[in-house]
């Protein structure tokens, strides 16, 4: 197959095709290669025509509190105040940059997820 970088929606889908047909071939095999590189202009070009925005910084505390099955009295501990969680949830105050560096070490949560605006 000829390598060159996807432009178009069809190049896009006939390289997926062909990443598809030779998925499985062994890593260290001439199409283990040819997948290797197919999937690096996949990723690239999908980056650029369907970039996925951070989430929002709510949404991403109220997904891991639910992940990790976190109450919000719970969450208040946290974040140091238990009327806050309430005013972050209805956006009526930003999360500071201490309640960020505790949301980010005790919960997991990406700064990137943390710092977006809302």
């Amino acid at each position: 197959m000829e390598f060159k970088i996807i432009k178009t929606e069809k190049d896009y889908n006939q390289t997926l095709k062909r990443f598809e047909e030779i998925f499985h071939a062994p890593a260290n095999s001439k199409k283990g290669e040819e997948a290797d590189l197919l999937a690096l202009l996949i990723e690239k070009y999908e980056e650029e025509k369907y970039p996925i925005d951070a989430p929002d910084p709510i949404e991403a505390i109220k997904f891991r509190m639910e992940q990790m099955d976190i109450t919000r009295k719970e969450l208040a501990e946290i974040i140091g105040y238990k009327s806050r969680v309430s005013e972050i949830f209805n956006r009526k105050r930003s999360l500071t940059l201490k309640m960020i560096k505790n949301l980010h070490e005790k919960l997991n949560i990406p700064y990137e997820s943390l710092i977006a605006d809302y």
